[in-house]
């Protein structure tokens, strides 16, 4: 296991919101190894943690050069490679969460730690949903296999922050019983 630097390692910031969560049961995509995962949502305005996203995946590309390298005679360069970090406005137009934001899809083969805002465990697993706000730990490296090669990001940890809208169309218990209007069945 390599050492993880601390300039390839990110805390994103406050507003950072989950989606695609595969936290609690690692989930396999077309019969890949199970992972587990979460789409993280970077508002654009959240420049702080854009810059710190931009600059780790740079180091990740001059730590993995030779990784990169790999058999050929050149490094590719960082613009020609894949990196994890997308314009939710070009890569998901369709998708009203990812308006005005960049995303990272981040994973894990181990499960990451969940710890709410006072650093307690969160042992709720209803509390954890698309859709909620909260910070995550990740690092990012480069890869070289199967002939495809860039920068991916590693899941480590995760402070949940707050609650917010659930993605997905799915109401919440409360606000599906918010109202004391009965049906009168018997009228």
């Amino acid at each position: 296991m390599s050492t993880q630097h601390a300039s390839t390692k990110v805390i994103t910031g406050k507003d950072t919101r989950w989606s695609y969560l595969a936290v609690w049961e690692p989930r396999s995509i077309n019969g890949s190894t199970p992972k587990y995962s979460v789409s993280l949502i970077i508002p654009k305005s959240d420049r702080a943690t854009v810059q710190k996203v931009k600059s780790a995946i740079e180091a990740a590309y001059a730590e993995g050069e030779a990784k990169l390298k790999g058999n050929g005679k050149t490094v590719p360069t960082l613009a020609s490679l894949k990196t994890p970090l997308r314009d939710g406005d070009i890569d998901r137009p369709d998708d009203a969460a990812y308006e005005g934001a960049y995303f990272i899809n981040a994973n894990s083969a181990t499960a990451p730690g969940i710890v709410d805002a006072d650093r307690n465990p969160v042992l709720n697993k209803g509390d954890v949903y698309s859709g909620v706000y909260g910070k995550a730990s990740i690092a990012f490296y480069a890869y070289n296999s199967n002939g495809s090669r860039g920068i991916a990001c590693g899941l480590n940890n995760l402070q949940l922050l707050r609650d917010g809208e659930p993605l997905g169309g799915r109401a919440s218990a409360e606000s599906d019983f918010a109202t004391d209007d009965e049906d009168d069945f018997l009228a």
